[in-house]
């Protein structure tokens, strides 16, 4: 069966999940990951992706991107995931493939959803049980989002600017959202669009990016369809 064509739409927020390989590591060290962050804001700027949020865990990673053209996040994983894993199997002399073959991915309406994948991302240290507090992990943009820790190649996502009107007033603003955990829903939606290639977003929003493109962004009903008569 051939594969579902990802959806992606110039100026649409893109949330992306690249897992390692059987779900094993591909972060060995803190050198890894800042070479990796280094390399992503290169090819971010080469490819045309405004990068808002991200995590760097263990054994998968999760960006938060808007693309400005429909092929911008695929030129930009594909060039990033190919020179990190030809520094991974050169430093730790090993071969063969570190990704999980595609990333997965899910277009985000921007009311209301584009803000909840800021704090899925941000957050999932925590439900991971690796820290108690999103900003004691290091691999993540919650210090730069929340704090304004050397932000100066994080594209703000317009709803975040939306937040407050001073950078001051929109760090707290945005510090507050995560005082509550997000919606077990919400984080189900969210993982079954990424994890599916679907859109996540009101149906208003899944019924406009159906018609642009042409094709179904949702999961279809369960069961067979039923026969004409």
């Amino acid at each position: 069966m051939p594969r579902r064509p990802r959806i992606a739409v110039a100026g649409v927020p893109l949330h992306i999940i690249q897992r390692g390989n059987n779900r094993q590591a591909c972060f060995f060290s803190s050198d890894d990951h800042q070479l990796y962050l280094e390399w992503l804001d290169e090819y971010a700027r080469v490819s045309g992706c405004a990068i808002h949020a991200y995590a760097l865990m263990t054994n998968h990673v999760h960006l938060l991107l808007t693309p400005a053209t429909a092929d911008s996040a695929g030129q930009l994983m594909k060039r990033l995931g190919q020179r990190y894993v030809q520094y991974v199997n050169r430093t730790y002399r090993r071969s063969g493939t570190l990704w999980e073959g595609r990333y997965r991915s899910c277009i985000a309406q921007h009311e209301g959803y584009v803000l909840a994948c800021y704090r899925y991302i941000e957050m999932n240290p925590v439900r991971a049980g690796m820290v108690d507090q999103p900003g004691h992990y290091p691999w993540s943009s919650f210090s730069l989002n929340a704090h304004g820790d050397d932000q100066a190649w994080l594209t703000p996502h317009p709803q975040y600017l939306a937040l407050a009107g001073s950078e001051n007033d929109r760090r707290e603003a945005y510090r507050a959202l995560f005082k509550d955990r997000l919606d077990a829903g919400l984080v189900d939606q969210i993982r079954q669009a990424t994890n599916g290639n679907f859109a996540l977003g009101n149906d208003r929003f899944k019924a406009e990016i159906a018609a642009a493109l042409g094709r179904r962004v949702q999961p279809g009903r369960a069961g067979r369809p039923k026969r004409k008569t």
